[in-house]
């Protein structure tokens, strides 16, 4: 390759490399404002704050959905790789204790940030950039892996479904937003969830 081709190589690339600061830079700017003011903040807002114009963040994110996505995908790929650990650790984590875990784990998730992770299941998302990913597939992949586990061990009622038990989560953090003046009832209502996913001897 001549250095002339090389740097017109190099010149191709470099609104590439821009853009993808542009787009790191917007779904930082969306994260810190969800965390401030919820999921509602107004697309040109998260603009002004990223310092880009609104062409540029809708170039990137054409919907509201796609950037809470967008924002989503981190955790919910932590929250998913936590269930992969429990499940490898069969040693330390039998399956119900791996399936509690995961659970609480969960609620956790959903309940941050004004309700943010609750949107991931009430709203109808999009996968950005044409990446394919389903918010609501992965949560419900993940349930299903860990409550088959506990059933297959006996430890889970047989009669439950995953995508039950994963309603039962979001109503509990629907129902439990974070200005609550209880703080302990989003736990002491999964205990209750937990005793009743459970078999008992």
């Amino acid at each position: 390759m001549t250095d002339g081709t090389r740097a017109a190589t190099g010149a191709a690339r470099q609104p590439r490399a821009d853009a993808l600061r542009n787009r790191e830079r917007i779904v930082a700017a969306a994260r810190e404002a969800y965390a401030e003011a919820g999921p509602e903040v107004s697309l040109n807002e998260i603009a002004r704050r990223s310092g880009v114009g609104p062409g540029t963040l809708y170039r990137h994110f054409p919907s509201r959905a796609a950037l809470l996505t967008a924002v989503l995908k981190d955790r919910i790929d932590a929250l998913c790789g936590r269930a992969e650990e429990l499940i490898a650790t069969d040693s330390t984590h039998c399956a119900d204790e791996a399936l509690d875990d995961w659970l609480r784990a969960f609620l956790a998730h959903a309940r941050v940030h004004h309700g943010l992770g609750s949107a991931l299941m009430v709203e109808e998302l999009e996968a950005p950039d044409g990446l394919g990913f389903d918010c609501h597939q992965r949560i419900r992949d993940t349930a299903t892996s860990l409550l088959t586990r506990a059933q297959t061990e006996g430890t889970a009622r047989e009669d439950l479904l995953p995508a039950d038990m994963v309603q039962l989560v979001v109503g509990i953090a629907l129902s439990t937003p974070g200005s609550t003046t209880d703080p302990g009832q989003p736990d002491r209502l999964l205990a209750l969830a937990l005793d009743a996913i459970h078999t008992r001897g």
